[in-house]
């Protein structure tokens, strides 16, 4: 019977929606970055911003939109995302429906005096390791770090690069 019950469940299950979403970045001191996060507007939990498909906007376009309009930020996102994590989205009705996010990095070139959710919602710039403390999704937690270490990464490669023409010359 739970066999049977399981199998129907699997039939009648739809693949989760989909959304589309930034990790808004700029340049903090000494050659770190910090990210921006944002509190939602149901539950005040930390979230970045994020949206549902938009007719006429590729993935990397909505999550553009999104932050203007959530966190008030301008920039441009890579149009290759950075990553994807899940979570279930409560519906009006009460159903939780299953969601995947598909994550870009957007770099911050400005901020917008004026927009749709100026007010609503808390907004802080901290560092990746700290947005990883403060947001639920484990997914989400885990690119959070992944992006401190991509940004970290140059830093690295260009301090190796300098100590190798030090040892060349010296």
């Amino acid at each position: 019977m739970n066999r049977i019950a399981s199998n129907l469940r699997l039939m009648v299950q739809r693949p989760p929606r989909q959304q589309y979403a930034a990790i808004c970045y700029r340049a903090a001191k000494r050659g770190e970055f910090e990210v921006l996060v944002a509190t939602s507007r149901d539950t005040g939990r930390w979230v970045i911003p994020k949206g549902w498909p938009m007719e006429n906007k590729l993935a990397h376009q909505v999550a553009e939109q999104e932050a203007r309009e959530e966190v008030g930020v301008k920039g441009k996102a890579e149009k290759k995302p950075f990553g994807f994590y899940h979570y279930r989205k409560g519906l009006d009705n009460g159903i939780k429906v299953p969601v995947r996010v598909q994550v870009h990095l957007l770099k911050v070139e400005g901020s917008c005096k004026d927009f749709k959710e100026k007010g609503v919602r808390q907004i802080e710039w901290v560092s990746p390791e700290e947005a990883s403390n403060r947001v639920n999704e484990p997914e989400l937690k885990i690119l959070m770090l992944q992006f401190a270490e991509k940004m970290r990464k140059p830093v690295q490669d260009l301090a190796a690069v300098g100590t190798l023409a030090i040892k060349a010359t010296g």
